[in-house]
Formats: C-alpha cells, structure tokens, sequence
C-alpha cells in the first residue's frame, strides 16, 4: 500500500470518527436532558479535540444546572468515580453567548457558533 493510499484511509476514518462523534452528541441532545459541556460544543459543530480543549474553561464561572458522575481510568485496571459538570441548553447558550477565548482562532470558531 502506497503512503497516498494509507493518507486516504486515514482521512476516511477520521472523517467517520468525527461524523460518528457529532451524531452522538446530537442525540443526547435531543433527549433535552442536561449535558457536559463538551457534549455542547460538539454538537453546535466544533470538532472533538477542541471541545475537549475548551470545556474546562467554558464551563468555569458557570453555576450546573445538574450534577452527574463519571468514570475516569487511572493507570492500569483502576479506575476513578468523578463529578461532571451538566448544563442544560439555556444555561449553555447563554455562556456560549459572551465566551472568547485568547486564542484568535478559536475566538472566531466560538463566535460562529454562538451566531
């Protein structure tokens, strides 16, 4: 297999990760359920790796509209009950609203999604 044809197929499967990502987060969603932040950004369109970037300093200064728990693995077989953060789409619009970060090219990104 030519190093072309291997760039090819992993565009594919990244773009089919990605696609798989967004209609997950697009369902839990609509159920109207509180959601992580992380699970927000993703579904207003911005990709995985930024959300996951961003969420941290997205959600801080925001009161939860609920709390949930999550599990974290540690190293090995150990693995870690955490709280999670969960805002419904009220809560999450309106932080979305007045949200920039530094990074300019993230700024623009935000700024497109709250439009």
């Amino acid at each position: 297999m030519t190093a072309a044809a291997r760039a090819r197929r992993s565009t594919l499967r990244q773009r089919a990760t990605a696609g798989r990502g967004a209609r997950k987060a697009a369902r839990a969603l609509a159920t109207g359920q509180p959601q992580p932040a992380t699970i927000h950004l993703i579904g207003r369109g911005l990709d995985a790796k930024t959300a996951k970037r961003f969420a941290g300093a997205f959600s801080r200064g925001v009161a939860p509209t609920a709390m949930g728990e999550t599990v974290v693995k540690l190293k090995g077989r150990a693995r870690k009950a955490v709280a999670l953060k969960l805002y419904d789409l009220a809560t999450f619009a309106a932080r979305l609203a007045v949200y920039r970060p530094r990074d300019p090219h993230a700024a623009a990104q935000f700024a497109s999604l709250a439009a």
